[in-house]
This record gives structure tokens, sequence and C-alpha cells, in this order.
């Protein structure tokens, strides 16, 4: 097996291999009236259709905004588009803003939960329905929780480095192959995101009141929760969690085996399901009782991806091409940062990814993804505990989380070397440099910095409502950088008619629709 250094010193030779990644991000934010609690107005009709915009749309309800980048292969530009999307939706607003964080505002009551809304299209009521399904099975208010999803795709220069001319179905497999490596590896060392950048240690009361939350919080002020060492409480069993699916045996092992175990899930009746119901007098409460509705249920830090096509399953487009890209998913919104990432993470996720990429990753057993589920259990709720230890294998060793990440960071010292060779200038060591220095110092993380500011104001909607202020004035000025305000309004009036065209074209009723759609995957 080739070893990391010997892939690396290849790369030395010839960093030109490693320029034209591609990337792009994918930010959730609710959007709050002036005194911190959720917006009760629909989706605004400025901001186009939400089920045909490239860029702005909708999560789980009409007031969780998604915002998305296209795919760019400069840091800067993603960056910059991101702002661009931010600055044209604030002033689209009005009196509302972003909050700035992953576990959401004040909710007084699980109805101020508004459904997202779709259309009239099959698709656009199916989208629906999918998410009524979440809302009976989870309830809404654990799915109103943000994150930041970051996309990622090496160039065909780097696969050409590391395997060398091939046939088209070679190179496809061995690509596939690579990224299943790399996604193994993202699982064994991954805990380092929370750790780093996790941003979640506290949240408002009126969140736990609507969970059956057994661990130990303390509290501050009038009804802010928080753990002392937590870093990201959006990646706990708080967060968006299916219990489910935790004896579901979906392995990583490669490509067939993955979508195995994600055909079996998306098959496997699920007894607590089933007595919600499929339909009742209303009409539909979820779209089947299976374990897992559709593909998009399964929990996951990172996911392989790959553009379907039009009415294509995410499992039907891997089948057909291979893996396309990764979805990172276990990034918390950076409140710092007034786009909910900034460049210092891209370029560490950049570093980190690659190094996954370039390890040597064995098969992953049961044993062995059960041992780094309880490594990154460990990290989102005592995180910053000193001499936090983790476990490396099933064999019983343990290193603290401290040396573990020194071990990590030699490595990715090299690699920022190579990639600043291949990029220009010394933004991969400089982050390097700094973020090292982390894991000696966990008061520099994210999680430690925003858990002082909650504590100093004794109230996580205080500083989360002051951050969406400063943000709206932020964008209330400035000019575009990346898109214009007629770029935008253009596309938002296009979406509304691309969702018209599609509510037209639909020539099959909505029970057809999803009969077709399931075909004998699932009972309806």
């Amino acid at each position: 097996m080739t070893s990391f250094s010997q892939r690396l010193e290849a790369f030395s030779a010839n960093p030109e291999a490693l320029k034209g990644i591609g990337r792009g991000v994918e930010r959730e934010a609710l959007r709050i009236t002036p005194q911190g609690t959720l917006s009760s107005d629909a989706h605004p009709k400025a901001l186009g259709s939400a089920l045909t915009h490239q860029w702005i749309t909708t999560d789980f309800a009409e007031q969780l905004l998604e915002f998305i980048t296209p795919v760019t292969y400069s840091v800067p530009e993603m960056i910059s588009q991101l702002q661009d999307i931010h600055r044209f939706t604030y002033r689209t607003l009005g009196e509302e803003s972003l909050w700035p964080m992953s576990m959401p505002c004040y909710v007084a009551n699980e109805d101020d939960i508004t459904l997202a809304q779709y259309g009239s299209s099959n698709v656009g009521r199916m989208k629906t329905l999918y998410r009524q399904g979440l809302k009976h099975r989870y309830g809404s208010v654990m799915q109103i929780i943000s994150g930041v999803h970051f996309n990622f795709s090496f160039p065909s220069s780097f696969w050409q480095q590391l395997f060398g001319d091939q046939t088209p179905y070679a190179r496809q497999e061995s690509v596939s192959e690579a990224y299943f490596g790399l996604i193994r590896n993202y699982y064994r060392f991954g805990w380092m995101i929370p750790y780093l950048f996790g941003a979640s240690p506290a949240l408002c009361g009126s969140f736990i009141n609507k969970t059956e939350s057994k661990l130990d919080f303390k509290e501050v002020g009038n009804g802010t929760c928080y753990l002392p060492y937590a870093t990201s409480l959006r990646l706990s069993d708080l967060g968006y969690t299916n219990n489910a699916q935790s004896s579901l045996k979906i392995g990583f092992n490669g490509l067939e085996q993955y979508l195995q175990g994600v055909r079996a899930a998306i098959g496997t009746p699920s007894s607590d399901f089933a007595k919600i119901g499929v339909k009742d007098e209303n009409g539909y409460r979820q779209l089947n009782s299976n374990v897992l509705q559709i593909e998009n249920e399964l929990y996951a830090p990172i996911r392989p991806k790959r553009v379907a096509k039009s009415g294509e399953k995410p499992s039907e487009a891997l089948e057909r091409g291979g893996v396309e890209y990764i979805e990172v998913r276990s990034l918390d919104v950076n409140p710092f940062s007034p786009v909910g990432i900034d460049d210092y993470q891209v370029y560490f996720l950049d570093l980190f990814i690659t190094w996954c990429a370039l390890s040597e990753s064995a098969p992953m057993t049961d044993c062995e993804l059960q041992c780094w589920r309880e490594n990154w259990n460990k990290v989102v709720l005592e995180g910053r505990k000193p001499g936090l230890t983790l476990q490396i294998g099933c064999d019983g060793e343990q290193l603290t989380q401290a040396e573990w990440g020194q071990r990590v960071f030699a490595d990715l010292a090299e690699l920022a070397v190579v990639m600043d060779s291949a990029y220009g200038g010394d933004k991969y060591q400089s982050v390097c440099k700094e973020l090292s220095s982390w894991f000696e110092n966990p008061d520099k993380t994210l999680s430690a910095k925003l858990l002082k500011d909650v504590l100093d104001n004794e109230s996580i909607g205080k500083v989360g409502l002051g951050i969406a202020r400063d943000n709206q004035v932020l964008f209330a000025d400035g000019d575009y950088q990346a898109f214009s305000k007629q770029q935008f309004e253009e596309e938002s009036e296009a979406s509304l008619k691309r969702q018209q065209d599609v509510e037209q074209g639909d020539g099959i009723s909505f029970e057809q629709y999803l009969a077709e759609y399931f075909g004998d995957s699932v009972s309806l």
C-alpha cells in the first residue's frame, strides 16, 4: 500500500496536479424578527421560487433559508458569492434578519414552524410531504437546526497523478474507491472538525423543553443551557438523529456496499414510524413508514455524491457514474463570520480532505465504526475537557485528543507546503500553524469563544440577536462582488416562471407520481 509520504513526494514534484479543486457551500439560516423570535412570514416572493432558484431556497421550514453557491475553483470567489447572496437577501428581508447560530432561536411553540412550501407540482408536493414526515417522526424544532455543508471535488489532474493513464471505466472505479478511502479517514479523524469549528456549546432552553435530553446541562441567565466543555451540541443526540438508523449496517468500504446499505434502509419497515400512519382522513402524513422515507433522511457527517439527472435518485446517480464529489456535513454555522463560514475554515478543509485522500485507509469493520462514533460523541459533548482521551481503533490503545491532533497536523504541515507551492502564497501553512496551536489552547476554538460571550452576557439570545443586527448593518452597505443585483432579480423572476412551467407540465396524479418514484422499493 502506498504511504502518505510516498504520495506526497510524488505531488511535491508535480504540485500543479493539486490545482483546480472544486468547492461549493450550502449555508442554512433561520429568518428572525427584530425581537429575535422566529419569523411568521412565508418565504419572500422577492427571493424567487424555493423550488427552482439556483442560489436561494428553503430547507425544512418556510423560515429556514438555504444559500447555495455554484461550483468555483477559488476560495475568495466562493466567499464573495456567499457574501453577495447574503447581501441581496438582507436587502430583501426588510426588518427581518438571519439567526447566526446552528441551534435555533427562541421557539415558543412548534406550531410556529411552518413546513416549507414548494407549490402545487408533484415534485413540490413531495418535497413538502417529506418534511411532513420528518415533523411527525422527529418533531419540527429538531429540523430547524442549521448547518453548513461543504462540497469538494478533486481535479482530473489529481487523479492522473495518483493513477496514471486508465480507461474511462477503470478511472471511474479508481476515483470512487479513493473517495471512499477518504470517507473512511474522515470518520476516523473528522472529530477534529467539531473540536476546532464546533460552535454550539449552548442553546436556548426552549429547545431543551421539546426534547427528552438526559444531558446534565448547566443554566445561565433566563433559560440559556450549556455544557462547559461541549463543542457541537448540534452533532450530539440532541441534534438531527434517527435512533432507528443506529442498527443499519451502511458500510463505507466501497460504492457497492454503500448502495446496498442505503437501499436496504429505504426498504426496511419501521414499527415506530408505522404507528404514525402513511395516510389519515386529512391526507398523507409521511411518504412511507420505512426507516428512511428517502435517501436524504440518512444522517451522515459526510456523503459521497454525484450530480443527478432530472428525476434521478442520488443512489442511481452514484451507480451510473461513480462518486463525483463529497459533501462534508459536520460544520456548525460559524457565528463569527457574517456568512457562517470563513476562508480559514475552507483552507483547513482543503488540507484535511486532501490528507484523508492521500493517507492509507484500510477497510473499516463494524467495531471500528462504533469506535469512531464514540470518539465523535466524546468530542461534541466534552471536546475541550483537559486530558480528554480518544480510542485508536479496537485494540484499546488511547491517545489524548491533543496528542492525536498534533500527529495529524505534522502531516498537514508537510502537505501545506506543497499546497502553497501549487496555489502560491503561504495561506495553507499559515492556517496549519495557527490551528495546530488550538489543540494546546482550547480557548481559541470557536466553541470556547462563543461560550465565553454567552456566559458574559448571560444569554445566548442576546448574543445571537446582537450578531444578527451587526450583520444586518454590514450587508446594508457595500457593493456586489461576484454577482450583481440585476442577476439576483432576474434569477428570482426566472425561478418563479420555472416553477410555473413545472406545475403546468404535470401530466399524472400525485398518487401515480409517488408510485412511479418509489417503484417497488417501498410500500405506500
